[in-house]
């Protein structure tokens, strides 16, 4: 599929991206505090580096209490016991670090911005990735760009996944159309930002990659509104995204209706990818506001919207057999 037109910014200018990064700041504190949900995978096999404050498995101290009727006498701390009139149980922190990986899609598909909306895909792209990664890492999970940054529950988070955008920009990384193929460990989130534009094999291959080993996640195909709708007249000039070919449509309006057929056609691929996986999927459009993605997405990640959980039905059934 062709895009209309293009507007690349320079990518010298990183003001431009420091700019998003102070936008997407703002757009998470606009939002209501949301913390990502501790029921998840996480409550029966519980594994990581940071704790979640609540007594669970761990090898980090979290506080004493005073012993109860359900506790084992191999719970209790003799020495803490032994200076007070009380007998008292170690508590250790409950530990379920769970990582999200993000991916932008950063290529040169994504530059592209019709009059129907104020900013191109790209940027829409890296906002809704920031604003995620400061609303996941307020909610103690780890965040990381798919081949640019490591796990980190830092709230510098989206000043460094900026700083590495900015450090790239140009390069073979970020001007693929396609997320990295690597291995997540079974637990791990991923969330996808991209128009997803490419033939959908190619798609199904790198999102299988990332799933292959139980990782679940999220699809957010950002689309501009006349990319969904062609509202073009008469005689029109499409560009690829690289500029380097042309195609001419004498009345572009009559082939409106094929291409919206395609379109869905490739839209419902889309969907059966996640739905098989256990993934969701979700199609935010650039003239409406980030804030409705972005809601949704958490939401998801919480299980409280929609058919797809963030717990992929294989991920369920581990889960089910851990409580047995």
């Amino acid at each position: 599929m062709a895009n209309a037109a293009h507007s690349r910014q320079d990518p010298a200018k990183g003001a431009g991206v420091l700019a998003l990064e102070r936008e997407a700041h703002g757009l998470a504190d606009r939002l209501p505090e949301i913390l990502i949900d501790a029921q998840r995978i996480a409550q029966t096999i519980a594994h990581g580096l940071h704790g979640r404050r609540r007594a669970g498995p761990g090898e980090t101290f979290w506080q004493f209490r005073q012993f109860q009727a359900s506790d084992t006498l191999r719970q209790i701390d003799w020495r803490r016991s032994a200076s007070s009139d009380h007998l008292y149980v170690r508590e250790r922190e409950w530990e379920a670090a769970h990582t999200v990986w993000l991916w932008p899609d950063l290529s040169e598909s994504m530059n592209f911005r019709s009059h129907l909306a104020s900013t191109t895909k790209r940027d829409r792209a890296v906002l809704l990735m920031l604003a995620a990664a400061e609303l996941l890492v307020r909610g103690g999970e780890r965040v990381a760009m798919l081949g640019l940054t490591q796990p980190t529950a830092s709230r510098k988070a989206t000043t460094r996944m900026a700083e590495a955008i900015l450090a790239h920009d140009g390069s073979v990384t970020t001007s693929a159309t396609q997320p990295p193929k690597v291995q997540l460990a079974r637990f791990s989130g991923a969330v996808l930002f991209s128009d997803f534009l490419d033939p959908i094999a190619k798609t199904r291959e790198h999102v299988e990659a990332l799933a292959a080993d139980g990782a679940v996640g999220h699809l957010i195909e950002i689309v501009d509104p006349a990319e969904e709708t062609l509202p073009y007249e008469g005689r029109t000039e499409f560009l690829s995204p690289d500029g380097g070919q042309r195609w001419v449509a004498d009345r572009v309006q009559s082939l409106r209706a094929q291409y919206k057929e395609r379109l869905e056609a490739h839209r419902a691929e889309l969907i059966e990818l996640t739905k098989r996986l256990g993934w969701s999927f979700l199609v935010h459009h650039t003239d409406r506001s980030p804030t409705e993605p972005l809601l949704t997405l958490i939401m998801r990640m919480q299980g409280g919207v929609g058919d797809h959980r963030w717990q992929g039905q294989e991920a369920a059934a581990t889960g089910t057999e851990a409580r047995r």
